[in-house]
């Protein structure tokens, strides 16, 4: 392994890649089981927003105390809990009885307490980019971990056919064996630190170390044996100019990106009028738009970042990124042809994505120690953000029609790019 040509660096962000899918691949399956589990248990849509807005208050409410987990644990112990977490709580969704006497709250109990404790996912990521990779690669490595959300988006047609076949709650089996088995493959492969990492060579524990500091960092902040071990400066993050930009920011994401983890898949088939099949094939093209727009994101931060500056190289592109966005967004909801509305909103999703990697490195670059703190305020805006589109789109849908529901999305990205202008 010592002599492998990728960095170990790289090899545990691919798994991280792998993570990141398997957190979305329930979140695309509940979308998808949705219809089914709508008719089975006399669930409306509004209802079904219920379903998704539990798992992402769940996941809000608790993200600022998962970032001081995974800051306490380290991202290797607390990405490995949340494998077991996985197994348990997505196959208690399919453990949900047909004639359950009260289905909607169990389902609304359940994905609220998978949400609580996926909600330590990405501010333990965060916590591992900070400590593994140098500032000028750290675009890069999160554009790599959430191309895994995209990655995701490969499954609805495997998760169509399993429900098609056995029913929807086998999607649910299927998807709670993939997070246990990640999970314990990421604690048996990681470490905290790459001091801590027999595979990692002098070379390239040297390049980590000496190019992991923002400049202003202190070194002894960065000393392994005081890493973690000082107090958390609660006044002086939620005092931060750049904290509350990159919240409010991420709000206005986590909205527009919801619109198609929730309701992308039953828009296309219930709105554009397709089958389940074909449905399926085009609620692809937002993910797989969605990896693209990260790995791009990711590696132009990167670059702008290394030639012009940090702020011009991680605030630009995310700014107008998200301006894009709401012009595709308006556009695609008001075509006619089903197909050209798939592909129009899948460059919206694809543009919204090479925002991504931007947020969670400058929360790296800002946060130091406390990384797992900032980025879960931050990715707690962008979760609540995404709790209101799954309960507000089918009331305004229901209202104004679904044009007005993108232009509600549009409208907030517009405000979530103004918002990079606050971040420095």
């Amino acid at each position: 392994m010592r002599g492998t040509r990728l960095p170990v660096r790289y090899l545990l962000v691919l798994w991280l890649m792998v993570l990141s899918a398997v957190a979305y691949l329930d979140r695309t399956n509940i979308s998808i089981a949705g219809i089914e589990i709508g008719k089975e248990f006399a669930i409306g849509k509004v209802q079904l927003g219920w379903v998704f807005s539990a798992f992402l208050v769940g996941y809000a409410s608790l993200q600022v105390p998962a970032g001081l987990l995974a800051r306490r644990l380290g991202s290797r112990l607390t990405l490995g809990l949340l494998g077991a977490w996985w197994g348990i709580f997505i196959a208690l969704t399919a453990l949900i009885p047909r004639g359950a006497a009260y289905p909607l709250v169990l389902l609304v109990l359940v994905r609220f307490a998978l949400g609580a404790g996926e909600a330590a996912m990405y501010p333990a990521t965060s916590q591992f980019v900070e400590r593994w990779f140098p500032v000028r690669e750290r675009g890069k490595a999160n554009g790599l971990i959430f191309a895994g959300i995209g990655l995701s988006g490969l499954t609805p047609p495997l998760v169509t056919a399993i429900i098609l076949h056995y029913g929807w709650r086998a999607s649910f089996w299927f998807s709670a064996c993939v997070g246990a088995a990640a999970g314990s493959v990421w604690y048996i492969a990681a470490r905290d630190t790459p001091e801590q990492h027999k595979w990692v060579g002098e070379a390239e524990r040297a390049l980590i170390v000496r190019g992991r500091r923002v400049a202003k960092t202190a070194a002894d902040e960065d000393s392994p044996s005081r890493h973690g071990k000082h107090e958390v400066p609660w006044r002086e993050i939620f005092r931060n100019r750049s904290v509350l930009a990159l919240t409010m920011s991420y709000f206005s994401f986590g909205y527009v990106a919801w619109m198609f983890f929730a309701w992308f898949y039953i828009y296309m088939a219930q709105v554009r009028g397709l089958n389940l099949k074909t449905s399926a094939v085009y609620t692809m093209l937002p993910f797989l738009a969605m990896t693209a727009g990260c790995l791009l994101g990711g590696v132009v931060g990167d670059w702008v970042a290394t030639r012009y500056g940090l702020r011009l190289g991680r605030c630009l592109l995310p700014g107008v990124a998200l301006a894009v966005t709401a012009l595709l967004l308006v556009l695609g909801s008001r075509v006619d042809s089903a197909s050209t509305a798939a592909l129009v909103l899948a460059g919206g999703a694809g543009v919204l994505y090479i925002a991504q990697s931007g947020y969670w490195a400058v929360t790296a670059d800002i946060g130091g120690e406390c990384v797992g703190v900032v980025s879960g305020i931050m990715n707690m805006g962008g979760q609540i953000g995404g709790a209101c589109t799954a309960s507000l789109t089918p009331l305004i849908a229901a209202r104004f029609g679904w044009g007005m529901s993108f232009f509600v999305a549009a409208s907030l990205a517009l405000l979530g790019g103004a918002a990079w202008l606050l971040v420095n």
